[in-house]
């Protein structure tokens, strides 16, 4: 009888025994990407732990805090007025002797197509709210990919977290291929698809979130639930940490229904 193969993604090789801290850059620090900073703080002191160089993160938004982001949000009363990204990476670096970077700008390219400065990572984690940011990062990166093929920091890997009021959803991908080991055991895979290969037709045809800034917390919570975001953004975490620790994956992302309390993941190769 022949044994089924279960499918596997295995680390990018660098990755999995990396020299220096793995650079990763986080996309938005509103309700999903606040929350991620503390899980990510959590993952680079659990991998210091395991001998491992951790994570350098930099965050990119050039939000500020407003009355309606604190509370839902990772925020205090004492930080409205400040920058986002500026408020979470300064208070992580107080917490654990971190030397993480904030960036106080939109991860786009200019008016003439140039990408950003300092714009290159292994990782990228994207908690942006619209369709159309998916696509500049999508773009984005593929640039990235092309110009510094063979640079240390080279762009690995793209996780995509987004959720609408009650559900969500993550997307790990690979940008461009990632060498696979031969595996007796493991059926591998060296690409996974982006959130813009697999439903790129229907977010171009999905109605836009509705991004007017709230005035009020109690406003913002009718747009999303009061937990989805910090939710996602542990499965996320989840999902990014089990990759780092064990060097493979049997899933590719997740979905997430708060309302029936249901989360489904999404295997590798299907």
């Amino acid at each position: 009888m022949k044994t089924v193969k279960t499918n596997i993604h295995f680390l990018d090789n660098y990755l999995a025994s990396p020299t220096n801290p793995i650079r990763v850059i986080v996309i938005g620090a509103g309700g999903t990407g606040s929350k991620l900073m503390t899980a990510l703080m959590e993952t680079n002191q659990s991998l210091l732990e395991l001998d491992h160089p951790g994570l350098d993160v930099h965050l990119w938004d050039d939000d500020t805090i407003t009355p309606a982001n604190v509370g839902r949000q990772r925020f205090a009363e004492s930080e409205k007025g400040l920058y986002k990204s500026q408020a979470i990476v300064n208070r992580l670096n107080r917490w654990s002797g971190t030397n993480w970077k904030a960036v106080t700008k939109k991860f786009e390219k200019d008016l003439n197509g140039k990408i950003p400065d300092n714009s290159l990572a292994s990782i990228y984690i994207s908690c942006t709210d619209t369709s159309a940011s998916r696509f500049d990062i999508a773009e984005i990166l593929h640039k990235l990919s092309m110009s510094y093929g063979n640079h240390r920091d080279s762009v690995k890997y793209w996780l995509d977290l987004g959720n609408t009021k009650f559900t969500g959803q993550g997307i790990l991908s690979t940008v461009g291929k990632i060498e696979q080991p031969t595996s007796k055991k493991f059926k591998t895979f060296d690409s996974l698809p982006s959130i813009i290969k697999e439903y790129g037709t229907a977010l171009k045809t999905s109605e836009q979130q509705d991004d007017t800034p709230s005035c009020s917390l109690a406003e913002s919570l009718l747009k999303q639930d009061l937990f989805i975001n910090s939710t996602i953004a542990q499965l996320g975490a989840s999902l990014l940490w089990n990759l780092l620790k064990t060097g493979m994956t049997e899933y590719r992302g997740f979905f997430l229904n708060l309302q029936n309390f249901r989360s489904q993941g999404i295997n590798v190769g299907s």
